[in-house]
């Protein structure tokens, strides 16, 4: 069987304690440090990734607080994941939509060398881009195992999180809890 991977989505300064931060988020940071340093596999990270004009995107319309503008501290892993990310040489992702359609066709081509033996997904928000990497995942790769440790997650608030790992499941991803 082929690599598992762990994708860690987002885990940047600006949502756990920046400008979209939460305390849900900065509760989790511990345990997705753990998961990361522990993983016997591909660990990969994505950064939501935006710019100058945010704004004036149709994100920044229905969201206007700016956030994750790159090359800023908010845009920055969490120093404890950008320690581990740089000392170990890991790929990171910049995405500028809820989901990395790049991490998905480069997972799907591994996929099809060599089949995965399963993919898991940790990070913020569970209500937003984790769900939107997980249900684009499970689009390019539906017979891969797909699971989402639930404690490595914080939504938007508490009751988003809970709706999400709903919908995931309901979408054959397994939700560890």
């Amino acid at each position: 069987m082929g690599a598992s991977y762990l994708i860690v989505v987002d885990m940047q300064n600006d949502f756990v304690d920046g400008s979209l931060g939460t305390p849900e988020a900065q509760a989790i940071v511990e345990n997705v440090v753990r998961k990361v340093r522990s993983f016997p596999g591909n660990v990969v990270f994505t950064l939501d990734t935006h710019h100058a004009d945010y704004l004036s995107t149709q994100e920044g319309t229905l969201l206007p607080v700016e956030h994750c503008i790159e090359g800023t501290h908010g845009w920055q892993l969490v120093d404890a994941l950008e320690g581990i990310r740089t000392a170990r040489s890991l790929p990171a992702y910049r995405k500028e939509t809820f989901a990395s359609v790049e991490l998905a066709r480069d997972l799907a081509r591994a996929n099809e060398e060599d089949p995965l033996e399963r993919i898991e997904l940790i990070g913020l928000c569970t209500d937003i881009c984790v769900v939107s990497n997980a249900l684009t995942l499970k689009g390019f790769m539906p017979e891969v195992p797909l699971s989402v440790d639930a404690r490595c997650c914080a939504g938007v608030a508490p009751e988003a999180h809970e709706a999400a790992l709903r919908t995931m499941e309901s979408c054959q991803v397994r939700i560890d809890r």
